[in-house]
């Protein structure tokens, strides 16, 4: 570990700290240990080995608190609410909001061990590639078919109005944005697209639980075959909403053979474009059937989850311009986002089709 990491580690957890609080919750043992695994890129994680049990922690980065983006409490409400469905989840263990433990909100969750698809497949996938797409499918359709109020989620958000509120929040992430990027360049597209979308909303959606980042690369497959998908990762966006939203976000990261280069090769897997893997009509259909829910518009809401991912991209330009980030991606989205954008109005038009 280098002076660097070693420092962030330690702003992270004070290991004896939290050794004396999992010992009060969890009993004493005589092996411990704590890793950062180092993989998201939003809340930290920390693997911890407590005796015989693997465990899993998930807090804010440092200096970020429970009122920012990074609520990892919202995250443990709803994945303990969701213990016992046929969601497949870590179980939940422990949830701290003393701050003297670890400096900030945190939770305890048990460590599932298998595999997550980000640029490639395991060997043992091969032959079962089909699957690997029902697996993910039918897990959102998990997510979408569980009765809020039956688990204690009947508050956990404003259902209606969601797909409005969408548009509206990316169109002023965007706004901000270019107040500062546009003095670099322009990218007038954007715009045409948000005036779409804003013409174009659904003048009604289904009310149900939504993931908020549900996509491949956010779930884990246990070890073995046939593909068994064991857990759904990173719920910090989970709310009440439209559940077509989930499902045009997965499918914006889906690739098909007959797709364009992708707009941000840098972050795109590109795996499920060989043979035996299911289109993204394919995997339409099964939701369509799994879920009895119509994608009705779906231009809309594939352009939709396009659309957000140039807002991202536009923002984290604006930081990079005002030395805000010295993440190397940053500076890449002054070419990215046009082409995101150019992305957004092909599926617009009708150009990049299901």
């Amino acid at each position: 570990m280098t002076d660097a990491n070693e420092t962030y580690f330690e702003r992270l957890v004070d290991e004896a700290t939290l050794a004396a609080y999992l010992e009060s919750e969890l009993g004493p043992v005589e092996r411990y240990s704590v890793f950062h695994h180092q993989e998201g890129h939003s809340n930290e994680t920390l693997f911890v080995t407590w005796g015989e049990r693997e465990l899993v922690i998930r807090r804010p980065p440092p200096g970020e608190t429970a009122d920012t983006a990074h609520d990892v409490l919202r995250e443990y409400r709803v994945m303990d609410a969701l213990q016992g469905t046929e969601v497949p989840l870590p179980d939940t263990l422990l949830a701290c909001e003393d701050h003297e433990v670890m400096g900030s909100d945190f939770y305890v969750m048990e460590r599932v061990e298998g595999d997550v698809l980000r640029e490639s497949e395991p060997e043992r996938f091969v032959e079962h590639r089909e699957t690997i797409g029902h697996e993910l499918v039918d897990s959102l359709v998990a997510i979408h078919e569980v009765d809020p109020q039956a688990v204690g989620l009947g508050e956990f958000g404003r259902p209606a109005g969601y797909t409005d509120r969408q548009v509206e929040r990316w169109g002023k992430q965007i706004e901000w944005a270019t107040e500062v990027t546009s003095e670099e360049r322009a990218v007038p597209t954007l715009k045409q697209v948000g005036d779409w979308l804003e013409a174009n909303r659904p003048d009604s959606h289904p009310h149900t639980l939504v993931h908020g980042d549900y996509k491949l690369d956010n779930v884990m497959f246990a070890p073995g075959t046939p593909p068994d998908l064991v857990a759904v990762f990173d719920w910090e966006m989970s709310t009440l909403g439209d559940p077509l939203a989930d499902l045009g976000w997965m499918l914006s990261y889906w690739r098909d053979p007959k797709d364009p280069d992708p707009a941000i090769p840098e972050l795109t897997a590109r795996f499920m474009e060989r043979e035996g893997y299911p289109t993204r009509r394919e995997l339409v259909e099964r939701y369509e059937e799994r879920s009895g829910i119509e994608f009705e518009g779906e231009r809309f809401y594939r352009a939709l989850a396009v659309y957000k991912l140039a807002a991202l991209g536009e923002m984290f330009f604006r930081r990079y311009l005002e030395g805000n980030s010295d993440d190397p991606m940053y500076p890449k989205m002054r070419e990215r986002v046009p082409a995101l954008a150019e992305r957004a109005e092909r599926i617009v038009e009708g150009d990049e089709p299901l």
